[in-house]
């Protein structure tokens, strides 16, 4: 493949897939479309061009490192279609459970396993066919579970490897499978290995993670990267004189994998869950396992763009793909099971790099675009825009080829309700609750629903900063303060982006503690639940739940939902977005309003029958507001 140099031209540097995602998301950054470097007056202009088009803060020297960062990817953009091959996690519905605020059996306000196994009934009612769990191995909950202090016990909260078992043979017995999530960027700094690690230089497990000595006492960290979770990305040990990195909190300390033993012991851990019958991995930041070993600077402005100095030295790090390779071939190849990943910061091109079923690395990522390509942040007060969600959907479902397969999803356990997010008057809550089920449910890819998302729960009224429990939220509104901004303020934007939007208690009934709990939620409970719960919603025939269970069967049993070509509806303008699903003989068509206002609808299908409608019946000219329908046409 062409090596990439700063007298490179930006259309020729485009069969990179790397530099594709990349000069494609540094446009955007820059409030620039990307069709200038693609097809417009800027293709035949060289990457040189930066330094200018940036006023000099991407100076010579940190353009030159961009291509030698881009160049660490040997291969050409996939650009085959491949043969399409079924799977058994092709065709799976994917309900995420947050362990800890799902169902609390034993009355501590903490959600544990045989809540999950006591509600199992509830999932399978409602058709999906696999679990994914969040962490729920043992852990000081520094951040709710992925600061791992031993991976082959259960937290003490969540209740015992016994509990676990029982939970996976009653999973299975109906049928189901279970994700679990699986945490190896990184371990709690409480860990066995760090434990070890902090005796000695010496020591056998000091090499498990990575360490920098100091050369100043503890003043200077080793480079200026941040962590994610703000301030810097080092903790100094002054019994050691080293720094060792954390990209997250400072008890989640990230592990060397340069380290082959290392390696080779995370594997071995992985072996041993599977040899118990799971069904698959989630992966935690797994595209964040390979770092640059050199630690160099991060660039400042680069730091502007991504909001975090030195992700372009890990997010997509040199030995990734070696890594990812080695795993599958000594763990989770050998089994019959299903990985997704976790890999902010990749795009579409670097996914179909980790998915591509001939490469032999994972079987799907999650694709966080869609999330950011609105021009904000979590953190910041606006309409988020479906039609946008579309449009970045819509890249996936025609250029991702026949190798590689979609996930499809709204929410997860990172980031805040979508029905809060779409709309801040809670007057289309349900609307838009249905027409995101309708979406994913007739996309190709895996389906992913978040715990109360189907009974449409939005985000908490948390009313004080003391209410609020997520790590990341806390020390934004912390920084905020630190920085001038006033604490009503800073306290807005903090329950605006916090985690904890997502997870508050599972709100099961209109009974105290909305049914989660007889005891004291260990996280509040949105006002709302007397009015979004799952018992009244299984009672009420339009509810949101019973959508979703219609929506679900029917994509269950619809192989064109599935497996079917994706073909938009040409000449249609937003917000109305249409499409057709075809496979063999059958083809279906959707047609999604995703505005707050009625649209004319675009194409008569008076001829076709109607399959289901978000509205129960539509109307004969006028699409409602967030009203979706699929009609099959033969």
């Amino acid at each position: 493949m062409l090596k990439i140099t700063p007298n490179t031209k930006f259309k020729d540097a485009l069969a990179n897939p790397m530099a594709k995602d990349m000069l494609e998301k540094l446009m955007m950054a820059l409030r620039l479309p990307a069709s200038l470097i693609t097809d417009g007056f800027l293709s035949n202009g060289k990457l040189k061009w930066l330094t200018t088009a940036t006023a000099g803060l991407l100076d010579k020297k940190t353009v030159q490192q961009i291509c030698d960062m881009l160049n660490l990817e040997k291969d050409e953009v996939i650009t085959d279609k491949g043969t399409l091959e079924k799977k058994w996690w092709k065709e799976a519905v994917i309900y995420q459970v947050y362990p800890r605020s799902f169902y609390d059996s034993n009355g501590d306000g903490v959600g544990d396993l045989r809540g999950i196994t006591e509600k199992l009934d509830y999932l399978q009612e409602l058709g999906v066919t696999a679990i994914w769990c969040s962490p729920f191995y043992d852990s000081p909950n520094d951040d709710n579970g992925y600061d791992i202090r031993d991976y082959k016990k259960i937290l003490d909260e969540f209740g015992t490897m016994e509990d676990f078992d029982t939970l996976l043979d009653e999973i299975h017995r109906r049928g189901m499978k279970l994700i679990v999530d699986l945490v190896v960027n990184h371990t709690s700094d409480e860990h066995e290995w760090f434990q070890q690690a902090l005796k000695s230089k010496d020591n056998p497990y000091h090499d498990y993670y990575i360490w920098r000595d100091a050369t100043d006492k503890g003043i200077t960290p080793p480079n200026n990267w941040n962590s994610l979770f703000k301030g810097n990305a080092w903790n100094y040990y002054e019994h050691l004189d080293q720094w060792a990195m954390h990209l997250w909190t400072k008890k989640q300390m990230d592990l060397n994998w340069e380290n082959e033993k290392m390696r080779n012991d995370v594997y071995a851990m992985m072996n041993w869950w599977l040899e118990k019958g799971i069904d698959g991995f989630r992966m935690d930041v797994i595209n964040f396992i390979s770092k640059d070993p050199n630690l160099p600077e991060a660039n400042p402005f680069l730091g502007i763009l991504t909001g975090y100095k030195g992700a372009e030295y890990y997010f997509y790090g040199p030995r990734l793909h070696e890594y990812l390779r080695e795993m599958r071939e000594k763990t989770f190849g050998n089994y019959d099971v299903y990985t997704v990943g976790e890999c902010g910061g990749a795009g579409i091109e670097m996914d179909k790099m980790l998915t591509a079923d001939f490469r032999k690395e994972l079987d799907t990522v999650f694709n966080f675009d869609f999330l950011i390509n609105q021009g904000h942040t979590n953190y910041d007060y606006y309409d988020y825009d479906l039609y946008k969600v579309m449009e970045n959907f819509e890249i996936f479902q025609t250029e991702y080829t026949n190798h590689c397969w979609p996930t499809v999803f709204f929410e997860n356990h990172d980031n805040p309700r979508i029905v809060s997010r779409v709309d801040k008057t809670d007057a289309y809550r349900e609307d838009i609750s249905k027409i995101c089920a309708l979406i994913q449910m007739t996309l190709r890819g895996v389906p992913y629903i978040y715990q109360g998302q189907e009974i449409s729960m939005g985000n908490v009224d948390f009313e004080t900063i003391e209410e609020i429990d997520d790590v990341q939220a806390v020390n934004t509104y912390k920084e905020l303060v630190a920085k001038g901004k006033s604490k009503e303020k800073a306290f807005f934007k903090a329950k605006t982006g916090t985690r904890d939007n997502a997870r508050s208690p599972f709100q099961w009934s209109d009974s105290e503690n909305a049914g989660f709990t007889t005891g004291k939620p260990w996280l509040k409970i949105t006002s709302d639940y007397r009015r979004f719960n799952a018992e009244d919603e299984a009672k009420r025939e339009d509810s949101v739940l019973n959508f979703y269970k219609k929506a679900i069967a029917l994509r269950k049993n619809t192989q064109a939902l599935v497996y079917g070509e994706f073909k938009r509806a040409e000449h249609i303008d937003a917000p109305v977005f249409c499409y057709y699903r075809e496979y063999n003989d059958e083809l279906y068509y959707v047609e999604l309003n995703l505005g707050k206002k009625a649209q004319p609808r675009p194409i008569d299908m008076q001829h076709a029958a109607l399959v289901l409608s978000t509205k129960g019946k539509p109307s004969d000219n006028m699409l409602k507001p967030f009203e979706g329908n699929i009609y099959k046409i033969r």
